[in-house]
C-alpha cells in the first residue's frame, strides 16, 4: 500500500509543472493538443499530495503513438485508469514521486472532470478549504492505504464536479 502524506500548498509547483509543460510540448510537437496542470496542486493554496499531476490531451487517433512517444521519454505507460478516459504513466528515470503524466483523448470525461474541479476550486477559496480539511483528516485516517483514502473523499469530489458543471451551465 501507498502511503498517503500531505504537505502545505508549494510555489514551485506552478514552475514544476511549467518545466514539464515545455518540456512535454517540445518533444511530442504536434502530438499535443494542450497540457494542462491539474489535480490539487494546480491549486494556489491547496494542500496536496507533493506531486505534480498533469494532463496531456491529444486527438484520440495519435492516443496510441504519444504513449509510445513518452515511453521513449523515460515514462512508463501504467495502463488506463478507472473508467474515465485516461491512460497513465509513470516517470521511471527520476524519484517516482515527482509528477504524474496522463494522456487523456480529446474529449475525454477524464480531461472534463479535472478541469471541471480544477476551475471550480479557483474560483470558490471556501469549498477548497473544505475539501483541503477533508483531505488532511482522511490524510491522517488512512495514512497507510491510499486506495481507502481516494475513497473516503471521491462522493465529497463528485458533489464539486456536480457543483462545476451546474455552475458552467448556467452561464451557458
Amino acid at each position: 500500500m501507498q502511503t498517503v502524506v500531505m504537505v502545505d500548498y508549494d510555489p514551485e509547483w506552478p514552475v514544476r509543472f511549467e518545466r514539464l509543460r515545455r518540456q512535454i510540448e517540445a518533444a511530442l510537437g504536434k502530438l499535443v493538443v494542450r497540457v494542462e496542470h491539474v489535480g490539487s496542486t494546480s491549486v494556489p493554496g491547496m494542500c496536496a499530495k507533493p506531486i505534480v499531476d498533469f494532463d496531456v490531451v491529444v486527438r484520440p487517433e495519435d492516443l496510441q503513438a504519444t504513449i509510445a512517444a513518452v515511453e521513449a521519454l523515460g515514462y512508463r505507460h501504467e495502463g488506463g485508469v478507472g473508467p474515465d478516459e485516461r491512460e497513465a504513466t509513470r516517470w521511471t528515470a527520476r524519484a517516482p514521486a515527482e509528477h504524474h503524466l496522463y494522456i487523456c483523448p480529446l474529449g475525454s470525461s477524464a480531461f472534463e472532470r479535472h478541469i471541471l474541479m480544477r476551475d471550480f476550486l479557483r474560483a470558490h477559496p471556501e469549498k477548497a478549504r473544505e475539501y483541503a480539511d477533508l483531505k488532511q483528516r482522511l490524510a491522517a485516517e488512512f495514512h497507510e492505504n491510499r486506495t481507502k483514502y481516494q475513497e473516503a473523499k471521491a462522493s465529497f469530489v463528485d458533489s464539486l464536479i456536480a457543483q462545476a458543471r451546474r455552475e458552467r451551465d448556467e452561464k451557458r
